[in-house]
């Protein structure tokens, strides 16, 4: 059938053990590895429309601003060098997600956070203490690193922890720890706009420091994974761990599944190469264009651009921040709707209806848009038409929250065989970043340039990603991590390129 195989629920097994307490609680404080994520998503867009920001670092871009008040709407933050700004921690994010792919595997989970934790927070301070464009962008670049560290680390230290029926809530807590830290920086802007001696940009950007010593300090108290301390040589410590986090000497099944994992892993001395393999292509594949179609969906010109969008949309200074915050309280809410849904309806039904209101809502924004600016960028809304446009990009946001959001980190981070595990989420970050950077640098350009069109540009992609989600992503809920190449097996089209010997003694049915 197209769209996918499936897997029988007694095709994969019922492990021993339950929900511990344990687990939930290292999963919750692993998950505060988002937090600097979406604090600095959150934070560059309010702070690269503070006057007082511009007027420091970029003024040629507040003189623009103040002088075509009445003129082009579309082009007055058409900057490079402000864009850089906000695009260049995700360049380094790129760079690092690399390296931090060797130290995941080579030193533990927990090491890879930590070490993300304390370049973040290093990054914090410069950023806070700038003087010039300079000191801000080497802020950014460590803010990147260690963004790429985090990103690279905890959504596998989720997805190995937890068990597998709730493996999805447990690995979305990392989305929702992005969505809070998204919120937390929407408020602190609204709050630090009001300052009036001019600061307030500097107390934005040095509470990044804040979810950077709550992710370091976490992260010394965390255990890791059993996955982990097998792969580097431990087995009875990870037996230990595997027991502790299930409730129950009885893992023997599961940790067996582990153990024969870990043996295919040390056969594998190349992941980069293997990963290239055949047998991997399903793996491959989704690692790179999940991430890859996750950013095109543009959710990241809401995210980093908020409150400069809805200026240029005409909304006043207050107004462009608190509407800032509203999409990110929308943003919180329907993370946890995915929280609640993706281990209950499934991966593939949250992505396709995620996709079809999100293909509504831009249609409409570039139709509202269009209508009230034209071509030329001259224009302005009524209140009732800012309102609905506001409304469309709340719900434009609550379709990603509760679809590519969550389940862009999810997916990828699940489907992993260990021995190709690292090279895999390195791809996927490394993608992410990569067109990240490239929606950050280019996003105020486009606008320029492609008008109300840039609304149905993004649209037209999120067409193309669902009809992919479709075709060609089968039903991973309920599937153990380790046992994720029955899925593969029994799918339309990704069967022939799995080998018999890849599967583990489980029976699969073809769809």
């Amino acid at each position: 059938m197209a769209g996918g195989g499936f897997v029988a629920q007694s095709g994969g097994r019922n492990y021993e053990g339950g929900v511990t307490t344990f687990v939930i609680i290292t999963c919750l404080v692993a998950a505060m590895g988002g937090l600097i994520f979406g604090y600095d998503i959150g934070i560059s867009g309010g702070v690269t429309s503070m006057d007082s920001f511009l007027k420091k670092f970029f003024p040629s871009v507040y003189n623009k601003e103040k002088e075509e008040r009445r003129d082009n709407m579309y082009c007055k933050f058409d900057s490079h060098l402000l864009q850089l700004f906000t695009s260049s921690l995700y360049l380094a994010a790129l760079v690092a997600s690399f390296f931090s792919s060797t130290v995941t595997r080579l030193f533990g989970r927990k090491i890879s956070m930590l070490s993300g934790g304390l370049v973040f927070l290093a990054g914090a301070i410069v950023n806070g203490a700038a003087k010039n464009v300079a000191m801000l962008i080497i802020g950014r670049l460590l803010l990147g690193v260690g963004v790429g560290f985090a990103n690279q680390s905890v959504p596998i230290y989720l997805s190995e922890m937890a068990p597998a029926k709730i493996r999805g809530a447990l690995n979305i807590g990392f989305q929702m720890a992005i969505t809070i830290g998204i919120l937390a920086a929407n408020l602190i802007n609204y709050g630090t706009s009001k300052i009036e001696d001019g600061y307030g940009w500097r107390i934005s950007l040095a509470l990044g420091a804040v979810p950077a010593v709550m992710i370091v300090v976490g992260s010394f108290f965390l255990p890791d994974t059993p996955n982990s301390i097998l792969e580097r040589g431990y087995p009875e410590k990870a037996k230990t761990m595997l027991q502790k986090i299930r409730g129950t000497d009885n893992v023997g099944a599961e940790f067996q599944d582990l153990v024969d994992a870990s043996e295919a892993a040390k056969k594998v001395e190349h992941p980069w190469k293997n990963i290239l393999q055949p047998r991997y292509r399903p793996q491959l594949v989704i690692c790179a264009l999940i991430p890859f179609f996750q950013q095109i969906t543009g959710i990241n010109v809401i995210m980093f651009y908020a409150p400069v969008l809805f200026k240029t949309l005409g909304f006043g200074d207050d107004a462009s921040l608190m509407s800032a915050v509203i999409t990110g309280i929308v943003n919180v809410v329907c993370t946890a709707v995915s929280i609640y849904s993706a281990d209950r309806f499934g991966r593939r039904i949250l992505f396709l209806e995620g996709g079809i209101q999100m293909i509504i809502c831009q249609i409409l924004v570039g139709v509202m848009v269009a209508i009230n600016f034209g071509t030329n960028g001259v224009g302005e809304m009524s209140g009732s038409t800012a309102n609905f446009v506001l409304f469309l990009i709340c719900a434009y946001v609550a379709a990603f929250a509760w679809s590519w959001g969550p389940l862009g980190w999810l997916v990828p981070s699940e489907i992993c065989p260990l021995e190709i595990r690292s090279a895999g989420q390195a791809i996927n970050v490394s993608v992410n970043m990569f067109f990240t950077f490239l929606i950050g640098q280019f996003f105020l350009t486009m606008l320029c340039h492609f008008k109300f069109g840039l609304f149905f540009f993004f649209a037209g992609f999120v067409v193309i990603m669902t009809i992919f989600i479709y075709f060609f992503l089968p039903e991973t809920k309920n599937v153990p991590i380790e046992e994720m190449n029955t899925v593969w097996k029994a799918h339309w089209f990704w069967r022939k390129y799995i080998p018999d010997d890849a599967v583990i003694g489980v029976e699969t049915h073809t769809a």
